[in-house]
This record gives structure tokens, sequence and C-alpha cells, in this order.
């Protein structure tokens, strides 16, 4: 990635950049597009702060690794800029892989503020190396749980995956809709075929199915499989995981792809700076950016901040957390400790229910928001 110099001014110390190390799944089986929308919110925040000078005179560069959704890869990557000096670490989508990430920085003294990954115990210990912007999965989806039950559903089940973020987001609503009288059935997609799946939601009598899988396989085939039979003409599909939220879900199920309901981060209105974001984001992008998009423009805006204060002494980044108070794209970013969180935690992150609307799949309607 070349990110402009900054102009030449009499605040300008030396020609070395400030760093920040980028963890981005950009192959497969990593969610690709998801990767790219992120980095594109990177890419932009380090234009702009370079084109305003940088950071105490030195022009901000991203350094960026594609972690493809491995743990492994990423705890490398990690690892390797480390070594390299970057002042901190942005970005990753995957929960799983973020984990990974989040306890290899916390190691190694490194400071990482995670842009996208929900997983409540991000961390083994409570760590003060480490940020993150979007909301703990437990919070946002017992937002999910409560539009289900608003919308009438008690029946559910959920097509599930063998993964540490799977088995979390099942128990999460398990635990949230048993004392409202709702029930989860968990359906082992490690065993079943997308056509056995409509015979156990028909077994079930399930009035909503969750898709807790990868995409495009196996969702693609389970939508498929659930539209087409008509016993299940009434059922509920939803996807709190976001899939539906990139344009390759809308491409590869057209007309199935619409009424699929599921969470982003993202406000009613955005905010003058998220407008302008946004304007910048679809040109770039050549297509509506999603939230993650906005996710990694915040992470580098607050990062930016916290490096003109400090300069890029590690230490003095992690101690400033809990002092950060950035205007986002999305809202006025802090950090605060949350009971259960293992990390700094913007606590007032938006939450949505949204799905693409049936009579255009193109447009979002919101459903139901925090």
């Amino acid at each position: 990635m070349h990110t402009p110099p900054s102009p030449p001014g009499p605040e300008r110390t030396d020609g070395s950049s400030v760093q920040i190390g980028a963890l981005v799944p950009l192959t497969r089986p990593g969610w690709v597009e998801a990767g790219q929308h992120l980095l594109a919110g990177l890419e932009l925040a380090v234009r702009e702060v370079n084109d305003a000078g940088g950071v105490v005179g030195r022009p901000l560069e991203l350094v960026v690794r594609d972690t493809a959704a491995d743990a492994q890869k990423a705890t490398a990557a990690v690892d390797e800029l480390a070594c390299l000096g970057v002042a901190a670490l942005a970005g990753e989508y995957h929960s799983v892989v973020a984990r990974a990430a989040a306890g290899r920085a916390d190691a190694l003294g490194l400071p990482f503020l995670c842009s996208s990954a929900v997983l409540d115990a991000l961390t083994e210990q409570p760590t003060e190396w480490v940020a993150r912007l979007s909301p703990p999965q437990s919070h946002g989806w017992q937002i999910y749980a409560d539009f289900l039950l608003s919308a009438g559903h008690s029946r559910i089940a959920v097509a599930a995956q063998p993964s540490v973020y799977w088995a979390s987001g099942t128990r999460i609503l398990r635990d949230y809709l048993a004392p409202r009288g709702g029930t989860v059935v968990e359906l082992d997609m490690s065993a079943l075929t997308p056509a056995a799946v409509c015979d156990e939601l028909v077994d079930n009598r399930a009035t909503a199915l969750l898709l807790l899988v990868g995409h495009p396989e196996p969702a693609v085939p389970i939508v498929k499989s659930v539209r087409s039979d008509r016993r299940l003409a009434e059922i509920l599909i939803g996807a709190p995981a976001g899939q539906p939220e990139f344009a390759e879900w809308a491409t590869l199920l057209g007309d199935d792809s619409a009424g699929v309901p599921f969470l982003r981060y993202l406000p009613e209105r955005l905010s003058p700076l998220g407008a302008r974001v946004e304007k910048v984001l679809r040109e770039q992008l050549g297509e509506a950016p999603s939230f993650v998009a906005f996710e990694g423009y915040d992470t580098v805006a607050v990062l930016a901040d916290v490096l003109r204060s400090h300069g890029a002494d590690r230490a003095r980044t992690a101690e400033s957390w809990p002092r950060v108070a950035v205007e986002g794209t999305r809202g006025q970013i802090q950090f605060s400790r949350t009971p259960g969180i293992s990390v700094w935690q913007w606590a007032s992150t938006p939450v949505q229910v949204v799905d693409r609307d049936p009579a255009e799949p193109g447009r979002f309607r919101i459903l139901h928001a925090s």
C-alpha cells in the first residue's frame, strides 16, 4: 500500500513514517469482501491524516498483512509487524483470528485497536494493550434475540458449524431466549446437508432459522434449499453475523437474498463526517460501503489522534485508551471497561437489525435498533 507522503512543513522532524500494522482477510477462506471494505476504510483515513500533515510531522503508513481467516497466519503477522517496529496494530474482521492476534499483541506489549471482531473473550485475561470498536457479541446478539421475540419467533433453529464464534453465538441466544419463553434447537452442519436441514425445521416446528455458518458455503445452499421447500414458506431466515451485508450475497442469491435480517453497526443517521466518508468510500469501492468500511476509517481516526498526542511510544498508546475522545463516522468514540469484557471497549457502538428489502434487494430496511 502506498500512502502519499505528507507535504513538507516546518513541523516535520524527519522523513521516516509512523507505521500501523493492518490485519485484514484478503484471500479465501477469509471473507474477502469484508476485508476489502475494512482496508478501504483504513486506507482512506490514512490518506486524510497525511493530507492534513501526518502525525507529529511524519506520514502515517499502513503495513498490510493478509490473515486469510487463519489464526496462525495472524499470529505470525503480529510477530513480524512487531519486529518491523509498527507503533500499533489495527483491523481484523474474523473473531477467532482477532482473538489470536489480540493474545499475541498482549504478550508482546503491542497496542491493538480491533476494528471489527465481536467475540466477547478477545483475550484470555484482562489486558491494557487491546481496545475494540465493534460491540461485544453478547450485546449485539441479545439485541438480535429481542428482535426475534418482538417479531413473534420463539422456536428458533440454528444451523451451526463447529467454531468458538458460532458456539458462543448459540449460547448467547439460548441464555437470553430461555427465560423469555424461547427455545433454541441446534442443527449440526458438519453432519447435515441443506436438504436435511429442511426436514429438521419441519420436525422441530421452528419458525426461524439462523445461519451460524460460513459464507458463501454452506450459507447460500442452505438458503436456496429452505426457500424452495414449500413446507417452509413461512419460516424466517436470519443471519446475525452479517452475511447479507455484502453485494456477493445478493449476486449469488438474487431474490432469495432479501428478507434475511442481520446485525450491522451503523446509526440511523450518519454524522456529517460519516456522510462525507460514505461518499468517498462509495466512489472508491464502486458500491455502498458496509459498516466494516466505517469501522476501518474510525480505527485509524482513533490511532492517529492517540499518536498525535503521545508519539509512537507503544506503552503510552496503550495507557491512553481510557482518555480517547474522538469524533468517528458513527458517533463519539470513547473506551471504557465493560463487565465481562477483557479489553477496552467502545460501549456505545450503534447496533441495528436490518435486511434487504424484498421489493428492492439493493436497499436495506432497518427493522430494529438499540
